[in-house]
């Protein structure tokens, strides 16, 4: 009796565990692999969306007016990345860096910059004069400018980034070669008309609050000349240097980012009489973007 009594409470046991055992395991391969493709900045967003046209969800981890220096994803999109079938990235945001190990799924996470000629600087966003390259073997950003996607140069080698990792992973799928071949059309026309422009203008330097067009300027043979100074306010000395040499070259133009202040250039521009003028090299539409903003740099 007592035997008995001991292979049914056993039995019992097994029937209650086996099934928190089945779903323990579930719960360990619950993460569904989903058609959707998350890109880090809005600039990338494009490149992804013209490969994969309408077959995925593309979402942006970075909303507008966030800065990526200093943006931290929620818990929410931090298991909408695991679920994606594809993360893009430029693989030189700290946030980015931060994504390969807060995720189990990181072999998703694709780096985008693979290829492209780095600019270091003494601090996370190099000043043209201050270029050096690094080795792309580097897991971390620190003290490499990250605005890779500035310049049509490099857009082009990002997207044949994202081809590659999207071929990888599909690789009997014809229309993704198609729409990626149109796209490296878009791009070496952009090329050409952004070189065409810098060739036919007598005016091959610009100023800006904070380096953010570091590969612009040199891909194009354009100087940039940053009025902050190492990542810092600019000093009065460093100041009065930068207001005489804009004054020389009858500088028109002073950009400044959206994340910061027009005051923050308004002291030059009424010294010089230049235009204060706002950009936003986070736009989604880079074409355009890219396009005005050298518009305004040669004219």
């Amino acid at each position: 009796m007592k035997l008995l009594n001991c292979i049914a409470k056993r039995i019992i046991a097994i029937g209650v565990i086996l099934p928190a055992i089945i779903l323990a395991g579930c719960t360990e391969r619950k993460i569904v692999v989903e058609n959707r493709a998350i890109v880090s900045i809005a600039p990338l967003k494009p490149l992804v969306e013209n490969i994969l046209g309408d077959d995925f969800e593309v979402s942006v981890l970075v909303p507008q007016g966030a800065s990526p220096e200093t943006f931290e994803p929620t818990p929410k999109q931090l298991r909408e990345v695991e679920s994606a079938r594809f993360v893009f990235g430029t693989g030189l945001l700290d946030f980015e860096q931060a994504l390969l190990h807060r995720v189990a799924r990181n072999d998703q996470i694709i780096n985008l910059s693979q290829g492209i000629e780095l600019i270091a600087g003494t601090c996370s966003h190099a000043h043209h004069s201050h270029t050096a390259t690094c080795e792309h073997g580097h897991h971390h950003a620190h003290g490499i400018d990250p605005h890779i996607w500035c310049s049509p140069k490099a857009l082009g080698k990002m997207a044949e980034n994202t081809y590659n990792a999207i071929a990888r992973e599909m690789p009997d799928s014809t229309k993704y070669a198609e729409r990626y071949t149109a796209l490296c059309i878009k791009l070496l026309e952009l090329d050409e008309e952004i070189s065409e422009m810098c060739r036919q203008s007598p005016r091959t330097t610009f100023y800006i609050y904070h380096p953010a067009l570091t590969y612009l300027a040199r891909d194009y043979e354009l100087s940039q000349i940053a009025i902050e100074h190492e990542g810092k306010e600019p000093s009065a000395k460093h100041l009065a240097r930068i207001i005489e040499q804009a004054r020389t070259e009858g500088v028109k133009h002073i950009f400044y980012q959206s994340e910061f202040p027009a005051s923050s250039v308004e002291i030059i521009c009424k010294d010089i009489e230049a235009t204060a003028v706002e950009i936003n090299p986070l736009e989604e539409n880079f074409f355009d973007n890219i396009r005005n903003i050298v518009t305004l740099i040669t004219e």
